[in-house]
């Protein structure tokens, strides 16, 4: 079925803490804004503090409420936590509405893809910071490196992928809130694999594989999450490039392990009753006020080094090809894109990255500029640098840095 026409209508769902200026960019394109938080009022006083009065309707949420005015062609955009997102997109199939969201795909929205593309939607997920940033960032690098490199050139390849929110100023806590503490809690409490060593490895506590990082000569620690490994074939790392290390990964101030250490005890031995109670108690003994200010740090690294027959490959004529003859016979290429943004007091640096990134990938469904199915931000590295030039007008200033 070809994709059902953008009606123009957006329904964003929830205005927590990476709900900002995102939202303003999507009022000024369209008039069809809604914004649905857990009551009206709660939704106007969302709409008052982001300077949106009269430029998008509140609505008070519920599904069956959402669901009945939900149109062919309006998007959806969920800021809820992830296990709400399968409900909507049935919601969304149901009423033939787009839907876009900045989590990771979960395997309840994953089975729902097929159904959504059959009638014409565009399911856009991981269209945030981290993920959604990053991964703008990691095809372009994987992008330069074929390039210098050459693609069926046998090599061994580091990439890095660490990312974190923190106070701009560093409390004793040495954290910040910037989404749900119970979220933060489960995803410690989830096994992170990765490949480390040319080794898949899995740390079954992740903070247990905490390793020092410096960014700029400062310190930080960092620790793997997640799942890294399906990452390998998104970014289009090429086959004849094996990976020493490839990790996706938390990054934290310096003296968050130690700061923690009564958390993880907790982790330790704590059911999911234990663990949501102390995320009740984080919160209210570390809560965010309007005066605080977060840090958003986000490096994406990569580093190619081709075996040591990769030149004499390049003089036959075989391996590296035109482009990696040209970069140096056996040459390594090295190459990273870091975004360093403190918040203000318009927003924060979370909800700014998180919104804007959403906000661009709305408008790609509303310009039609997506085809129905599953896609995780911009999936190729010319769309990728688009999306990154976009960004960069817009205020997310990044820096990249090395060859190519």
């Amino acid at each position: 079925m070809s994709e059902v026409p953008a009606s123009g209508a957006v329904h964003w769902v929830g205005a927590g803490l990476s709900t900002g200026s995102g939202l303003a960019d999507l009022c000024a394109r369209t008039d069809g804004v809604r914004l649905w938080h857990r009551t009206a009022d709660r939704a106007a006083e969302a709409l008052e503090r982001l300077g949106l009065t009269g430029r998008a309707a509140p609505r008070a949420y519920t599904l069956a409420a959402l669901t009945a005015e939900l149109a062919p062609g309006d998007v959806v955009v969920s800021m809820l936590p992830a296990p709400d997102h399968a409900p909507l997109l049935a919601a969304c199939v149901a009423r033939r509405a787009h839907f876009a969201c900045s989590s990771y795909v979960s395997d309840a929205v994953l089975e729902q893809v097929p159904a959504a593309g059959k009638a014409g939607l565009v399911v856009l997920t991981e269209a945030g910071l981290d993920p959604g940033i990053d991964h703008l960032f990691a095809h372009a690098l994987v992008a330069r490196a074929r390039e210098a490199i050459g693609a069926d050139t046998a090599a061994s390849y580091r990439l890095t992928s660490y990312c974190g929110g923190v106070p701009a100023v560093p409390n004793d806590f040495r954290y910040r809130f910037s989404w749900a503490p119970l979220g933060v809690l489960n995803a410690l409490r989830s096994p992170a694999r990765y490949l480390d060593d040319g080794t898949e490895t899995v740390a079954v506590r992740p903070w247990e594989a905490t390793r020092r990082h410096v960014v700029d000569g400062e310190p930080f620690e960092v620790y793997p999450n997640r799942d890294s490994v399906p990452f390998v074939e998104q970014y289009g790392l090429p086959p004849a490039w094996k990976p020493a290390a490839f990790v996706r990964g938390t990054l934290r101030l310096d003296g968050w392990l130690d700061a923690w250490g009564p958390v993880f005890e907790e982790l330790k031995v704590g059911d999911d009753t234990r663990i949501a109670a102390l995320a009740r108690e984080l919160a209210a003994t570390y809560p965010t006020s309007d005066t605080d200010r977060d840090r958003v740090i986000l490096e994406v690294a990569l580093e190619v080094s081709p075996d040591a027959d990769a030149g004499a490959d390049a003089d036959a004529g075989a391996g590296a090809g035109a482009a990696g003859a040209a970069f140096g016979k056996g040459a390594s290429w090295s190459g990273s894109y870091l975004l360093d943004l403190v918040g203000d007091e318009a927003e924060s640096a979370m909800a700014r990255c998180v919104s804007r990134t959403l906000a661009l990938g709305v408008r790609q469904i509303l310009a039609g500029a997506l085809p129905p199915g599953l896609h995780r931000a911009a999936e190729t590295a010319a769309r990728s640098v688009e999306w990154l030039d976009e960004l960069a007008a817009e205020g997310l200033e990044f820096t990249r840095r090395g060859d190519g």
